[in-house]
């Protein structure tokens, strides 16, 4: 089904939040499921921003690429990119920052007292915009109850669907890092299991019924 004259705005990667000029609080995320999904809206036709946290990964043919670095840059980075008829906010975004240190912090002075500061929230700020477009999907990474956790998280945030994944177990073998994904989609209808396949087909699959619902 095409997306031909939508915008789709998709975020993917992780965040850096500096802590000095050479250390970072940051979650996992390699940013292939993201970027997958822009690659997939942009075949089928939409134009698409993605905004992307510190990745290395290529920028999908078609698809309006805008880097950022912490939770602050990526939300006026979300913000700045509306009006969009959709948007996956697939992000791995920081929940916090910290006041950051002019100057390295030394090992010898012992354990650093951080204070830590809430990021901005940005799926729940754009569920609540002026601008907030018609299908708001949001992503949660689970280590347990991950359905009963996206639930709330859907109806938490005030979210349209939820992408929710089992991110337990070693890193070796945490989705996170690999090329395939095992996702359960929350809409107001219910909750869809869907089988493990790779992230390529998840995006593809889910920008499916993206266009169902957006055109």
């Amino acid at each position: 089904m095409s997306l031909q004259g939508v915008h789709i705005l998709v975020t993917a990667g992780p965040t850096h939040e500096p802590i000095d000029p050479v250390r970072v609080l940051a979650n996992r995320s390699s940013g292939r499921q993201g970027f997958a999904i822009a690659k997939a809206a942009a075949q089928a036709g939409a134009t698409v921003t993605l905004v992307a946290g510190p990745v290395s990964l290529e920028t999908p043919q078609g698809v309006d690429r805008v880097d950022v670095e912490t939770a602050r840059q990526m939300s006026e980075a979300v913000t700045a990119a509306l009006p969009a008829e959709a948007a996956i906010l697939v992000a791995a975004v920081a929940d916090w920052r910290v006041e950051l240190s002019a100057t390295k912090l030394k090992k010898s002075a012992g354990p650093p007292k951080l204070k830590f500061l809430p990021n901005p929230d940005i799926l729940a700020e754009l569920a609540q915009s002026p601008c907030r477009p018609r299908l708001l999907v949001g992503f949660a990474a689970e280590t347990s109850d991950v359905v009963e956790n996206a639930i709330a998280k859907q109806i938490g945030k005030g979210a349209d669907w939820i992408v929710a994944n089992d991110v337990s177990g070693p890193k070796e073998t945490n989705v996170m890092g690999g090329e395939r994904n095992r996702v359960h989609l929350v809409t107001g209808d219910g909750v869809e299991h869907w089988p493990e396949m790779s992230k390529q087909e998840v995006a593809r699959r889910l920008v499916e019924r993206i266009a169902r619902e957006v055109r």
